[in-house]
């Protein structure tokens, strides 16, 4: 097991350009929805901070909490991002985008390392993470319609088998329209910093740590 605090930015590249990702969710989802999935994408913000009381530093990721008045993921953990507009010419640039409308966070504070398979949500959205390492502190300024808070998790701490667990999970509707009482796996962490990372977002973080933590 390698040391996840210890990788180099060019690691992590590096990781990300040659795995190869299997998507088992999407033949179970994209036989239960009606129409062709919406482009998406987010950033997965990747920065240097102390992550033991001892002031070791290593790697975190940052996430925000969305706001309780949104129509979907209302209240949810998950990272910056959201639907592609005509004018973005990628997902690196929708993940941009959406990261400086969400958080403030400034296009050229952020290195974009690379980006993992895309993957489908329940939503009939089809996302793309793109992995960045950013500056950190930056001027935060949270979009209040849209996100409540942000904060940061350890690699080193999601990385720990005790601290998630795979369980089944059946559709909550309106979605259930289309899926009816059909469940599928979903992952879901313990609480940390108040917070509870689970769904989509959990699903990123551990193809993410698929990626690099080999």
């Amino acid at each position: 097991m390698i040391d996840l605090n210890q990788l180099t930015e060019f690691d992590i590249k590096q990781r990300l350009v040659k795995t190869q990702l299997e998507n088992p969710e999407d033949g179970f989802i994209s036989a239960f929805l009606p129409d062709a999935p919406r482009p998406a994408a987010v950033l997965v913000p990747l920065l240097r901070a102390p992550v033991d009381e001892a002031g070791t530093i290593g790697w975190h990721i940052l996430l925000t909490r969305r706001s309780d008045q949104l129509a979907e993921h209302s209240g949810q953990v998950a990272f910056p991002g959201g639907r592609s507009d005509i004018e973005d010419v990628s997902p690196e640039a929708t993940a941009l985008r959406e990261a400086q409308e969400e958080i403030g966070l400034n296009p050229r504070e952020v290195r974009i390392l690379g980006c993992l398979d895309s993957l489908l949500t329940i939503t009939n959205y089809r996302v793309t993470p793109v992995v960045s390492v950013i500056s950190w502190p930056f001027n935060v300024q949270l979009a209040g319609v849209e996100v409540d808070r942000i904060f940061t998790i350890p690699l080193t701490w999601l990385a720990e088998p005790s601290h998630y667990e795979i369980s089944q999970r059946v559709i909550p509707p309106p979605y259930s329209l289309h899926f009816g009482n059909e469940s599928h796996p979903i992952i879901f962490f313990q609480p940390y910093n108040g917070e509870i990372l689970w769904g989509v977002s959990a699903e990123i973080t551990m193809r993410l740590l698929k990626a690099i933590n080999r």
